[in-house]
């Protein structure tokens, strides 16, 4: 059982990554297709990416913390 949690964690670590990947590379794309857009924004036109990459980091580590603690209880 404990196996099977791992492996979702893995499957879930890998699906934010991909996704915040995607995300970033489409806003760039979309930055570099229409820059007069982001122009009229108080904010850069990244800090979208910055904020998403702030809870990939936090959901990842939150992942690692489970991943460390079932470790533990598979080697006991």
């Amino acid at each position: 059982m404990l196996k099977k949690i791992n492996y979702f964690i893995n499957i879930l670590m890998g699906s934010f990554t991909g996704v915040f990947i995607g995300s970033a590379v489409f806003k760039y794309l979309d930055y570099k297709k229409n820059p007069d857009l982001y122009v009229m924004q108080s904010a850069p036109w990244y800090l979208s990416i910055q904020i998403t990459g702030i809870a990939l980091i936090i959901v990842l580590l939150i992942c690692v913390v489970i991943k460390v603690i079932l470790g533990n209880k598979l080697k006991r």
